[in-house]
């Protein structure tokens, strides 16, 4: 009768610890399986972060404490930009701001630190025109655009620095041009509107600034003639 209790027992005692094993096994696998998730959907965020900012993304964890640092800073951005009343520009607005733009082009012929300083101005329209909080400081402005327009604005940044230098004549004609071919991509990109696909295709274009040069070395060769014309008048 004893032996019996005892063994009733040990098996009892048995049946608890392999219940218990159960228990914690149970737990382990699912305390796995939620942080396999939770890396798996960080990961997630983190490959749509770089495929919105692309180079901005860089940019920003080279300038924050950490990953996770920079890519709340980035959610952030779209979350202040998810707030901004954006409107796209009717058919007349973007025709007047790309006869203003080409003037800019024209006048780079002749004046190209005037030209520059007058393209900075005139990206700062269009984002007034757009929507866009413009009193902020360069910084905001960039980081509002790099929501959308993130393929542009590292060459906005580029030609900001250019026109600031070029206030203390510290670039040359070279920088000039590259500034003006940025700020070239960038209007066409506000130009565009929101989802034109014309827009990746412009700035695809305007990346070497090909097409920009083309077009002044073609302006330059009409002023050349029109002097040729005029010296043998």
């Amino acid at each position: 009768m004893g032996l019996r209790t005892r063994s009733g027992g040990y098996c009892k005692a048995m049946s608890n610890i392999t219940l218990i094993i159960v228990i914690v096994v149970a737990v382990a696998i699912i305390v796995a399986l939620v942080v396999a998730g939770a890396q798996m959907a960080r990961r997630k965020r983190t490959e749509q972060l770089r495929q919105q900012y692309g180079p901005e993304y860089d940019r920003a964890i080279d300038e924050s404490d950490s990953q996770r640092a920079a890519e709340s800073e980035l959610r952030d951005r779209a979350k202040r930009h998810d707030e901004l009343e954006l409107r796209t520009l009717d058919s007349s607005e973007r025709a007047d701001f790309d006869r203003r733009w080409k003037e800019v082009q024209a006048e780079f012929v002749d004046d190209p630190s005037t030209a520059v300083r007058d393209a900075d101005g005139l990206v700062v329209e269009v984002m007034s025109a757009r929507g866009y909080p413009v009193e902020e400081d360069f910084d905001r402005r960039a980081d509002d655009l790099s929501v959308e327009h993130a393929e542009v604005v590292q060459r906005y940044r580029e030609a900001r620095r250019i026109a600031e230098a070029n206030a203390e004549d510290r670039v040359d004609t070279e920088d000039l041009r590259q500034a003006v071919t940025s700020y070239r991509a960038l209007v066409k990109a506000l130009l565009a509107g929101d989802g034109d696909a014309t827009e990746a295709d412009d700035v695809r274009e305007d990346h070497d600034g090909t097409a920009y040069k083309r077009d002044m070395s073609a302006r330059e060769q009409d002023n050349d003639n029109m002097t040729e014309r005029e010296t043998r008048a």
